[in-house]
């Protein structure tokens, strides 16, 4: 039997700050291709940013994380942001969105559409405010131990669904499907008088809660699930979106928000229910021996560890590298997708002429998806692969794993079950989405919309998740 259970940990300074980056209402807001609207007409909660600045205790190493609540940032505005922090070096400064999808999509690409003259000033606000909110997290930093915990959700479902009838897959609720119900939990507290400086919660399910109907600017479930957190522990939460390629919320796409801020309870109590469970720093828990009573009793209790033991909570050190994905030889060509924007406007402008609302629908649907696709195709790196680029941070017995796109669950599943001993932190969407999806090489060529969409040819996410596993091995020893 077992007898001794360890809590991950690690000690470092540590910094928390938080802002609100609400953008004005009347922004351009339109995220989904069914969409009848372009404005955001109010706010459901507010957007944040939350900063997380953690250094080693003897000063070798630093990382900032600046949480924010939208879906998706052209790559040039995060650069924007991590180049002007200033104090931290660029490649220490990790930008991890939440992936809401009720932020409205904000690129300056979007400037000629309704709304869109108000995205150029926010955005320009927003990198200054996370400049400053940078700052206050690092000025804030002190002495701190970091515990990890866990617990399970059901808020995410698998959603690559098989439709009998339209026989093809949709994205939506798959009953059958498997669902990584993982939440990871850290708490950050304070040396010495074990205030809590903040949280993290890391979870991986695509806040789609709300869809083409929502016209409200919204964090979807995150905003409700911070509240839960920061109503208990009175200091910021910070959202890690873990690797949710093929996870959603079982109930979903709605316009309602009190749907989103009721899946949002439901991931914050959960997670509350571990950061609760989680004992004192620096120590572990020990079986102690039997008892006698009307019962043979086990007992446990909480040990401290000892002091040549946590030296190793201090440990620091971090790993970037870049893993060269092919392109997908199918990924079209600019000169294709305009070929077929071109063609959906037209379709558009007859069905308006017809007064065929369902088909307006479909071809302005179709026409954005042509409209997206153009940008992500004008942005990829010319040549035969794409630079995918990672970065690996050990802290004493948790390791962070930060990486750009919306990788399948299996990424964060198959690495927690190879370390069972480390606390494996996994953010997604992590300073650009591109290249978009990495699903699983069995995926491909069913007609699944992520496979669709996905700018890498198949076996990239495992390959990915060989390079990850070797890396973690190399920092944590």
């Amino acid at each position: 039997m077992k007898t001794r259970v360890n809590t991950p940990q690690a000690r470092c300074r540590a910094g928390f700050a938080r802002a609100d980056i609400t953008p004005p209402v009347g922004i351009y807001h339109r995220m989904w291709g069914a969409a009848l609207h372009d404005r955001a007409t109010g706010v459901h909660k507010p957007l944040t940013a939350t900063a997380l600045f953690l250094e080693a205790l003897d000063g070798g190493g630093r990382l900032l994380v600046i949480g924010m609540d939208h879906c998706i940032l052209d790559g040039a505005e995060i650069e924007n942001v991590r180049t002007r922090v200033g104090e931290v070096a660029p490649d220490d400064v990790m930008v991890a969105l939440s992936h809401t999808h009720g932020s409205g999509w904000m690129s300056r690409s979007r400037a000629n559409l309704p709304g869109g003259d108000l995205i150029g000033p926010y955005l320009d606000q927003l990198a200054g405010t996370c400049v400053a909110l940078a700052r206050r997290a690092i000025d804030s930093a002190r002495d701190a131990t970091i515990l990890y915990g866990s617990a399970r959700c059901a808020l995410a479902a698998h959603r690559d669904t098989w439709d009998e009838n339209a026989k093809q897959f949709v994205c939506g609720f798959n009953t059958e499907g498997a669902a990584d119900d993982t939440v990871l939990v850290a708490k950050v507290l304070a040396d010495g008088t074990r205030g809590t400086l903040g949280t993290v919660v890391n979870y991986a399910c695509h806040p789609t809660t709300l869809a083409w109907a929502n016209t409200l600017i919204s964090p979807d479930y995150v905003g409700a699930m911070r509240e839960v957190i920061e109503t208990s522990t009175g200091a910021p939460c910070l959202f890690i979106q873990g690797a949710s390629g093929d996870l959603g919320p079982r109930e979903g796409y709605v316009g309602d928000a009190t749907v989103a801020d009721r899946n949002g309870r439901q991931l914050g109590f959960a997670a509350l229910s571990a950061l609760e469970s989680l004992p004192a720093p620096g120590t572990y828990f020990e079986y102690t021996g039997s008892v006698v009573s009307g019962a043979i009793l086990g007992t446990w209790a909480h040990r401290s560890v000892p002091a040549e033991e946590q030296a190793a909570f201090a440990a620091w050190c971090t790993r970037r590298f870049v893993v060269p994905l092919p392109y997908r030889l199918s990924l079209p060509t600019i000169e294709e997708t305009r070929a077929e924007l071109a063609k959906w406007e037209r379709e558009e402008s007859a069905a308006r002429a017809g007064n065929d609302e369902a088909r307006v629908s479909e071809c302005r649907a179709r026409a954005e998806q042509m409209t997206r696709q153009l940008t992500r195709l004008t942005a990829m790196p010319p040549g035969k692969s794409y630079p995918y680029q990672i970065a690996v941070s050990r802290i004493g017995s948790s390791v962070w794993v930060f990486c750009p796109g919306e990788l399948y669950q299996v990424f964060q599943t198959t690495l927690r079950a190879r370390f069972p001993n480390l606390a494996l932190v996994i953010s997604t969407v992590t300073n650009d989405w591109q290249p978009g999806y990495l699903p699983t090489a069995s995926s491909y060529d069913y007609g699944i919309y992520q496979e669709i969409i996905a700018a890498v040819a198949p076996g990239s996410l495992e390959t990915v998740i060989e390079v990850v596993s070797r890396e973690i091995k190399a920092v944590a020893g």
